[in-house]
C-alpha cells in the first residue's frame, strides 16, 4: 500500500475509517480528493510517516510469541513443540521444518511469522522461487498488519526479497512486480516503481497485481480517468471487493455517479461485511440523488 497516502496532509472522504478494519486494516488508499500532496512520496527507506524501516526489529520468536496470543491453546501447543525441534535441529533437518512451520502459520492466518520462517527456507535454499516465497508472504503481512512499528521492517523485508529473487532470476516477472509495489509504497523513487509495474503490464497486460497498484497510485496522484481501466482490468481477471470500490471511487470522482453505485454495490456483494454494507447504502444513497 502506499503509505504516503496516510500522511495527514491527505483529506481522507467522508468516514472512511469505518472502512479500515474490513479492507486492508489499514487506512484505506485511495478514498482521497486530489491535493497539492498527493504526488509526494516517503524518501528511500522511510513508510508511513518518515517511520524508518528497521527489518531487525522483527524477529521469529517476538512475532511467534504475539500470533500466539490469539490462537487457541491446541493450535499453540503444537507450534510450540514444532519450534522447539525447529531450535534444536541443524542443516537440512532444520530448513525442513521451517518450511513446516511457515507452513503452519500461514494455515492460521498468522502471516508475519510464516513470512520469517519462509526468509529462513530461502536464506539456506536461495533461488527465485524461495525468496520470491518470501516476498510475497513479507508483502502480505504488510498489507495485514495494524502494527505502524512493524509496517516499515515488513515493507522492507519484502523489498530485499524480491531483490534477491531478480538476482537468481532477472527475468522473473513476479517479482519485479513486487519489487515495484514496494518501490511505489515507499521504498525509493516512487515513479521507479511505477516504470517497473509498467513494465510488467506492457508484458502481461492481465496482470492483476501490476494493474491494482498502478490503479491506486492514479488516484492517490488524482488521476481517476486512469485508475478506471486499471481497475476494470483486476474485476476481468479476478474481482474482489477492493478493485470494486476503488472503481466506485474513481467512478464518482469523476461525477459518473450511476456507474458508482454500480461498483460500489458489487463491492458489498462481495465482501458480505456489515461495516461495509452500512458505509456503502449510505454512500449509495447520497449518490443516487445527484443521478
Amino acid at each position: 500500500m502506499n503509505s504516503s497516502i496516510r500522511s495527514k496532509q491527505i483529506i481522507i472522504i467522508g468516514a472512511v475509517v469505518l472502512l479500515i478494519a474490513f479492507l486492508f486494516t489499514r487506512d484505506i488508499k485511495g478514498l482521497v480528493k486530489p491535493t497539492e500532496e498527493n504526488g509526494k512520496m516517503p524518501s528511500t527507506g522511510q513508510v508511513s510517516g518518515g517511520a524508518s524501516a528497521n527489518p531487525s526489529a522483527l524477529s521469529i520468536e517476538t512475532s511467534s510469541t504475539a500470533a500466539k496470543n490469539v490462537l487457541n491453546k491446541n493450535l499453540a501447543t503444537d507450534i510450540t513443540a514444532l519450534e522447539n525441534s525447529y531450535k534444536g535441529a541443524s542443516g537440512t533437518e532444520k530448513t525442513d521444518l521451517a518450511k513446516q512451520l511457515a507452513q503452519k502459520w500461514d494455515d492460521v492466518e498468522q502471516i508475519t511469522p510464516s513470512a520469517l520462517y519462509l526468509e529462513v527456507v530461502a536464506q539456506n535454499e536461495p533461488s527465485s522461487k524461495t525468496w520470491l516465497a518470501a516476498g510475497n508472504q513479507f508483502i502480505k503481512a504488510f498489507e495485514s498488519t495494524q502494527d505502524s512499528l512493524a509496517q516499515p521492517a515488513l515493507l522492507q523485508k519484502a523489498n530485499t526479497s524480491y531483490k534477491n529473487a531478480l538476482e537468481k532470476d532477472a527475468t522473473n516477472i513476479e517479482a519485479k512486480t513486487g519489487l515495484g509495489v514496494t518501490i511505489v509504497n515507499g521504498l525509493g523513487a516512487p515513479m521507479q516503481g511505477i516504470a517497473m509495474l509498467l513494465e510488467v503490464v506492457a508484458k502481461e497486460p492481465k496482470n492483476v497485481k501490476a494493474n491494482m497498484n498502478l490503479g491506486l497510485f492514479s488516484i492517490k496522484s488524482g488521476q481517476f480517468d486512469k485508475a478506471i481501466p486499471r481497475f476494470k482490468t483486476v474485476i476481468a481477471e479476478s474481482p474482489t471487493p477492493e478493485a470494486y470500490f476503488y472503481l466506485g471511487t474513481a467512478l464518482e470522482n469523476l461525477g459518473k455517479n450511476k456507474e458508482a453505485v454500480e461498483a460500489y454495490l458489487n463491492s458489498k456483494k462481495l465482501a458480505a461485511n456489515p461495516t461495509l454494507s452500512s458505509f456503502i447504502d449510505k454512500k449509495v444513497a447520497e449518490l443516487k440523488n445527484k443521478i
